[in-house]
């Protein structure tokens, strides 16, 4: 904060400091003017000269003490606005330095005082929300913990258990071997889908660092859909792609956005099977690419849709054993997308659930769909 120099508290303070002594000077000659033509003929009985001389240093003397008394008084009542604005300052910095980060400093003025009340209370607003960002990362992290526990150590219980009666031969025969094997298996497959999961959940919101280049969002669609012909064909589902027949070109980190639209058809396939159909749909809007992901069958209920996001939540806990999922896969997308600067949400009604990512569209979308825009091998 730049100070006008006839606004710094250092003009201010000698500003008062010569009033109030052009004010201690005026009053003391006024008294001074008042006692003279009073008492001019009353002397001491000595010669002239030395009479005069004590006079005029008895006077002196008087003079002088009256300044300074009259000099501390009018500087007193000149700043004591001033003086009770840095105890204000001064109590305000004694209840945040306790804890009360909601208190706020009365900013008066354009001087160096308002200057630093200003930036206490700036100061102070930072310091809240790094505490209030700790707490937070610290209440994450316990959560985060408590749930890769619990999570974690459902299906390890499983692996160890059936391989334990493997182990002491605890089975009629050879299928139910088997049958054992299998469960063994399928579970460590689970175990290691969440460990990959929670990995790239960690990568996802700690600081991962994005290397964007242009990429054709249609193009990109495309490609992924084409590769997951065989998983529809599995689920006996139905791909309807919409895509425009020109490009749209947005800057992002093709690896990572990949992940994104895989999580999207992974899920709509997993859970949207009655519906037979799943719809993709690439356009823009404005200043942003748009996909849209839906899938049909029974609607999901209006209030479990805002906690689709946050991690480790299924929105369909009867089934989550069976699907296998680990509850990161939205979570995952929601931050990548939001690296991306960008945003996801998700609507249920009517039968259809859908998923519509926003991308800001490039600086220069030109119609130029081989540029940068090819999916790497994965």
């Amino acid at each position: 904060m730049i100070l006008s120099p006839w606004k710094s508290l250092r003009f201010k303070m000698l500003y008062l400091f010569g009033i109030s002594i052009l004010a201690s000077v005026l009053t003391v000659g006024l008294i001074y003017l008042a006692a003279a033509s009073a008492y001019s003929n009353e002397y001491l009985d000595l010669p002239p000269i030395l009479s005069e001389a004590l006079r005029q240093l008895g006077l002196l003397a008087t003079f002088i003490i009256a300044c300074l008394c009259f000099f501390f008084m009018y500087f007193y009542i000149f700043s004591r606005s001033a003086i009770r604005y840095l105890l204000r300052i001064s109590q305000g910095i004694e209840q945040i330095a306790g804890g009360d980060f909601d208190t706020r400093l009365p900013v008066q003025g354009n001087d160096e005082l308002g200057g630093l009340a200003e930036n206490i209370n700036r100061m102070t607003v930072q310091l809240k929300l790094s505490i209030e960002e700790e707490r937070r990362a610290e209440r994450t992290k316990v959560e985060l913990v408590t749930n890769v526990n619990h999570d974690l150590r459902t299906p390890l219980t499983s692996i160890v258990g059936y391989l334990r009666l493997i182990e002491a031969d605890r089975y009629r025969d050879e299928v139910e071997l088997r049958h054992f094997a299998q469960i063994a298996y399928e579970k460590s497959i689970r175990l290691k889908t969440m460990i990959d999961d929670l990995f790239e959940y960690t990568r996802t919101s700690g600081g991962l660092i994005l290397h964007p280049s242009p990429i054709n969002l249609v193009e990109m669609v495309g490609q992924l859909a084409a590769q997951f012909r065989l998983q529809f064909e599995q689920a006996g589902m139905k791909c309807c792609l919409a895509l425009p027949e020109h490009s749209i070109i947005i800057d992002a980190d093709g690896d990572k956005l990949v992940r994104v639209f895989e999580n999207l058809i992974a899920n709509a396939i997993q859970y949207g099977k009655d519906g037979r159909r799943i719809d993709i749909e690439v356009k823009s809007e404005g200043v942003q690419a748009v996909v849209e992901v839906a899938n049909y069958g029974e609607p999901l209920p209006a209030a479990i849709i805002p906690l689709l996001f946050q991690r480790f939540y299924r929105g369909e806990q009867s089934r989550s054993r069976n699907t296998g999922g680990s509850g990161l896969g939205l979570a995952i997308a929601k931050n990548i997308v939001e690296l991306h600067h960008g945003s996801i949400s998700a609507a249920s009604n009517e039968g259809k659930t859908s998923f519509v990512v926003k991308i800001p569209l490039a600086s220069s979308n030109e119609d130029n769909a081989n540029e940068g825009s090819l999916l790497q091998p994965r």
